[in-house]
Order: C-alpha cells, then sequence, then structure tokens
C-alpha cells in the first residue's frame, strides 16, 4: 500500500530571507511624517489668533516640491495634488 502524498510545506519568502524578517518586526512601529510649507512672516501674534476656519497665507505654489520628513529626517520631496474631494501628495523624488 503506498503511502498517501504529504504536502510540501513553501516557507514564506519573507522568513527565508533575515533582512525582510527584520522588516517584518519593524512595519508596525509608528512614525511621525509630517510635509513642511514655509510661512514666512508669521508671528507669535498669528499663532495667538489661530482659530478652526482660518486661512493662512504661504508662498508655496501649486507644482513646488514640498519636503517630506518621517521622524524630523528628510527622506523625499513631494507635491500636493487634489484626488476626487481630498487633499494628497504625491512623492516627486526620494532624498
Amino acid at each position: 500500500m503506498a503511502a498517501a502524498a504529504q504536502p510540501k510545506l513553501e516557507v514564506p519568502a519573507a522568513a527565508a530571507d533575515p533582512v525582510a524578517d527584520r522588516w517584518l518586526r519593524v512595519e508596525p512601529l509608528p512614525c511621525l511624517l509630517t510635509i513642511e510649507i514655509a510661512v514666512p512672516g508669521f508671528t507669535v501674534g498669528d499663532l495667538v489668533q489661530l482659530e478652526q476656519g482660518r486661512i493662512i497665507a504661504s508662498r508655496w505654489t501649486v507644482g513646488q516640491d514640498v519636503p517630506l520628513r518621517i521622524n524630523g529626517v528628510l527622506i523625499a520631496w513631494s507635491e500636493f495634488e487634489i484626488v476626487q474631494d481630498r487633499l494628497a501628495v504625491r512623492l516627486t523624488e526620494l532624498a
């Protein structure tokens, strides 16, 4: 009587690659992503007067790249874009 064929267990690629395995362990860690738009001439008085709905003028123009930082470290340049009814950021260049 022939033995039933045992299914072959496959190891996921991530587990076979120690570098990928390290990334799997850190992927859930939180980080702070910031996108910076300079507002020259902004004063403490402007800060005190901030309230919901207030518009703050900047010198940023459409199409101008803005820095994208993770935990304060510059990682890329990006640009703002409207997607449907939301403001989005498109990466344009890695730092």
